[in-house]
């Protein structure tokens, strides 16, 4: 994913009601930037850290800026929710996530149930449907997920069992917007019934990739996949 118009340097000063953040620019202009991020952001929020914003296309936007990605511990670490489903649509389309080759076909926001998931890709042998999760929190060498109680996220590993269940192909896939980890799993300690519900999940059936994104200013790359460690 290649950013279409240059970003915006900054520094965070603070972020606030989840949705908003404040954001000096080179200039020592204060600007107000929209954070896409509803979770708590931890291990991935630090006031005066370098942030990039990208402008918002709508001019009549009261935030007129998208709040991108921080800067920590030395590499920089992608904050905008809506990036994932972007990278996830493009790789398996393009064949470039080794366990989703071979769709021809790919879809975006379809709904199964009482659920909508991020993706659906079929071939002539099977259909698919991909729920894709943004992930910054790391705590050592693991990415976790998540970093906030998610009873939303919950109902989708629920509902990819009742996809699994009628024949179909379940997938939770994890993109992991930074590199300085090794292996994703759970944050049980946050939400111990999302890691629950993870557990039945993969005992059902449902298939769990994670992968690591490559974050710069100028592109967003999907890199490695991490070794799934359900428990430490």
């Amino acid at each position: 994913m290649i950013f279409e118009k240059p970003l915006i340097p900054g520094k965070l000063i603070k972020r606030y009601k989840r949705f908003l953040a404040d954001i000096e620019l080179s200039d020592n202009t204060i600007v107000t930037a929209h954070c896409t991020n509803s979770g708590s952001m931890k291990s991935c929020i630090e006031e005066g850290a370098p942030v990039y914003l990208s402008p918002a296309k709508n001019p009549k936007r009261k935030t007129k800026y998208t709040w991108e990605m921080i800067f920590i511990n030395g590499g920089w670490v992608g904050i905008n929710t809506s990036n994932p489903n972007k990278l996830a649509f493009e790789a398996i389309k393009e064949g470039r996530i080794e366990k989703l080759k071979g769709y021809s076909f790919v879809k975006q926001e379809v709904t199964f149930g009482n659920s909508r998931f991020d993706l659906y890709a079929e071939n002539e042998t099977e259909k698919c449907f991909i729920e894709v999760k943004n992930v910054t929190y790391k705590e050592g060498k693991y990415a976790l997920f998540p970093d906030a109680v998610t009873k939303r996220g919950k109902k989708h590993l629920e509902t990819l069992i009742d996809v699994k269940k009628q024949g179909m192909r379940a997938v939770m896939l994890y993109i992991v917007q930074r590199e300085d980890v090794e292996a994703f799993g759970p944050a049980r300690n946050i939400d111990p019934d999302y890691a629950n519900a993870l557990d039945k999940a993969v005992y059902e059936g449902v298939e769990i990739i994670a992968i690591t994104a490559n974050v710069t200013p100028q592109h967003i790359l999907l890199t490695n996949e991490l070794a799934v460690k359900l428990h430490k």
